[in-house]
């Protein structure tokens, strides 16, 4: 399956993206390409996407990963809905409460009435 996504070849602390065309197979780092549809340099905001290219692939049957999917949306290069790129957190179960033993419970002393005292 091919897919379009971005390609890391940035230094440290200083990322650049090239998108590209790739089967789904290929490691995202370092691994082997079709063809470079553009760059994205998120320092500078400088990007430039061959449209043209990426509607082919894209009517091939490339499927774009999550953040360039919203990329091409942003850029108005296909319509549609923003997807969640970062997954949700899960929700952590309260570890329930250790059921403590009841106490014993002490018999209520009852009160006695108190004695008439004569008067």
């Amino acid at each position: 399956m091919l897919v379009i996504r971005f390609l890391r070849i940035g230094k440290k602390n200083q990322p650049f993206f090239r998108i590209v065309v790739t089967d789904k197979k290929n490691p995202p780092q370092g691994g082997r390409f079709l063809e470079v549809l553009g760059f994205l340099n998120p320092l500078t905001k400088e990007k430039k996407l061959k449209k043209e290219r990426i509607k082919y692939w894209l009517s091939v049957g490339a499927q774009p990963s999550d953040s360039l999917y919203n990329l091409l949306i942003k850029e108005k290069i296909i319509t549609g809905e923003k997807r969640d790129v970062h997954k949700k957190a899960k929700e952590k179960e309260k570890p329930k409460e250790k059921e403590k033993p009841k106490e014993k419970e002490k018999p209520k002393e009852e009160k006695k009435p108190e004695e008439e005292k004569p008067k």
